[in-house]
């Protein structure tokens, strides 16, 4: 089984290829803005040093947000054309989720722009209460002692960036498998007006 993961919703261009439990292939490269740009030679560059072909991949894990509203759109859009056209599964996870990865009390924080961060506490992979976008001393005030992953900077934190690949194999239990890939679609979690929360499902 070959899997495709992919991420573009903040300011990485994170591709990986998971062959099992096996991770043969992967890119992570700072390219703000630019992800539309890089993601096709990125990709069959990876898939060239793999060996493999686009007919090899089995499925796609495409991050969901929150995040850039274009960035999040770039990977998802390729995936859902992708799988579509393949009649392949395609699965998700949130970003929020995929930077904490599996570790003990690990809080992501990433750019929201205009003051404001998105946020969420995680637990071995799981969500502790809420994801957010809050303003930054709102979360500066609650933040106690768990891990800080992403943008600490904006939070009176070193920035501390995981390897996604990583974490899209570590995480693979919680893929969110899509029963119809037209439904599909991204997590924004933004309001030009108000501070929205989405609650634990």
């Amino acid at each position: 089984m070959i899997t495709l993961c992919m991420d573009t919703s903040h300011i990485f261009l994170a591709l990986s290829l998971i062959k099992d439990d096996e991770i043969i292939g992967k890119v992570q490269e700072r390219c703000w803005k630019k992800q539309s740009e890089e993601i096709f030679p990125k990709l069959q560059e990876m898939m060239d040093q793999a060996g493999l072909k686009p007919a090899d991949i089995d499925q796609i894990v495409v991050s969901e947000g929150p995040g850039s509203y274009t960035g999040v759109r770039i990977a998802m859009t390729i995936a859902k054309v992708f799988c579509a056209m393949r009649n392949l599964p395609i699965a998700t996870i949130s970003t929020l989720q995929l930077y904490a990865g599996m570790g003990d009390k690990v809080r992501t924080v990433l750019d929201a722009r205009g003051g404001r961060v998105y946020t969420g506490l995680y637990e071995k992979g799981v969500l502790q209460g809420e994801i957010s976008v809050e303003a930054i001393e709102d979360v500066m005030n609650r933040i106690g002692d768990e891990a800080v992953i992403g943008d600490g900077r904006l939070v009176g934190r070193e920035d501390v960036w995981p390897d996604l690949a990583e974490n899209f194999l570590a995480m693979k239990d919680f893929w969110k498998k899509a029963d119809n890939v037209h439904l599909v679609k991204p997590e924004y979690l933004k309001s030009s007006e108000s501070y929205l929360v989405h609650k634990k499902q």
